[in-house]
Protein backbone atom coordinates (compact mmCIF):
# COMPACT_ATOMS: atom_id res chain seq x y z
CA UNK A 1 0.00 0.00 0.00
CA UNK A 2 2.66 2.51 0.63
CA UNK A 3 4.06 2.18 -3.32
CA UNK A 4 0.40 3.33 -3.84
CA UNK A 5 0.44 6.04 -1.56
CA UNK A 6 4.18 7.64 -2.53
CA UNK A 7 5.03 10.13 -5.71
CA UNK A 8 5.21 8.35 -8.58
CA UNK A 9 8.74 10.70 -9.44
CA UNK A 10 11.61 9.78 -10.02
CA UNK A 11 13.12 11.20 -7.12
CA UNK A 12 10.50 9.11 -5.07
CA UNK A 13 11.63 6.13 -6.93
CA UNK A 14 15.33 6.87 -6.08
CA UNK A 15 14.70 7.68 -2.93
CA UNK A 16 13.04 4.41 -2.26
CA UNK A 17 15.74 2.30 -3.99
CA UNK A 18 18.88 4.17 -2.07
CA UNK A 19 19.28 2.25 0.77
CA UNK A 20 18.96 -1.50 -1.31
CA UNK A 21 21.60 0.42 -3.90
CA UNK A 22 24.01 1.99 -2.08
CA UNK A 23 24.16 0.04 1.64
CA UNK A 24 22.88 1.21 5.38
CA UNK A 25 26.59 2.41 6.11
CA UNK A 26 26.15 5.17 2.84
CA UNK A 27 22.69 5.12 3.05
CA UNK A 28 23.09 6.76 6.79
CA UNK A 29 25.46 9.67 5.35
CA UNK A 30 23.95 10.58 1.95
CA UNK A 31 20.56 11.04 0.74
CA UNK A 32 18.86 11.83 -2.68
CA UNK A 33 16.96 15.38 -2.32
CA UNK A 34 16.36 16.39 -5.49
CA UNK A 35 16.49 15.54 -9.42
CA UNK A 36 16.40 17.10 -12.54
CA UNK A 37 16.97 16.75 -16.22
CA UNK A 38 18.46 12.89 -15.23
CA UNK A 39 21.29 14.70 -12.19
CA UNK A 40 20.22 13.09 -9.24
CA UNK A 41 21.47 15.57 -6.00
CA UNK A 42 22.89 13.65 -3.18
CA UNK A 43 22.97 16.03 0.33
CA UNK A 44 25.61 14.18 2.65
CA UNK A 45 26.61 14.80 6.08
CA UNK A 46 29.73 15.57 5.35
CA UNK A 47 32.30 16.97 2.32
CA UNK A 48 34.27 13.99 2.47
CA UNK A 49 31.05 12.09 1.90
CA UNK A 50 30.49 13.95 -1.07
CA UNK A 51 33.60 13.14 -2.54
CA UNK A 52 33.69 9.45 -2.30
CA UNK A 53 30.48 9.27 -3.76
CA UNK A 54 31.46 11.33 -6.51
CA UNK A 55 34.54 9.31 -7.12
CA UNK A 56 31.65 6.17 -6.55
CA UNK A 57 28.88 7.85 -8.81
CA UNK A 58 29.60 5.59 -11.88
CA UNK A 59 28.47 2.06 -10.39
CA UNK A 60 25.99 4.04 -8.14
CA UNK A 61 24.09 5.16 -11.36
CA UNK A 62 24.25 1.90 -12.71
CA UNK A 63 22.54 0.03 -10.23
CA UNK A 64 20.22 2.96 -9.67
CA UNK A 65 19.30 2.59 -13.31
CA UNK A 66 19.09 -1.57 -13.17
CA UNK A 67 16.21 -0.83 -10.60
CA UNK A 68 14.08 2.21 -11.53
CA UNK A 69 11.65 2.30 -13.78
CA UNK A 70 11.63 5.97 -15.14
CA UNK A 71 13.92 7.81 -16.90
CA UNK A 72 17.46 7.12 -16.32
CA UNK A 73 19.75 8.85 -13.83
CA UNK A 74 22.69 10.17 -16.15
CA UNK A 75 24.76 11.68 -13.24
CA UNK A 76 25.08 12.15 -9.24
CA UNK A 77 25.64 15.27 -7.81
CA UNK A 78 26.73 14.91 -4.74
CA UNK A 79 26.81 17.63 -1.88
CA UNK A 80 27.64 18.42 1.49
CA UNK A 81 24.73 19.78 2.78
CA UNK A 82 22.96 17.65 5.54
CA UNK A 83 19.45 17.07 5.13
CA UNK A 84 17.26 19.07 7.77
CA UNK A 85 15.12 17.09 10.06
CA UNK A 86 11.20 17.95 9.99
CA UNK A 87 10.22 19.79 13.23
CA UNK A 88 8.64 17.81 15.85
Amino acid sequence: MQDELSPQTLLAEAQRAWPDVVGPSIAAEATPVSERGGVLTISCTASVWAQELDLMSQPIVERLNMVLRGAPIERLRCVALPVREAPG
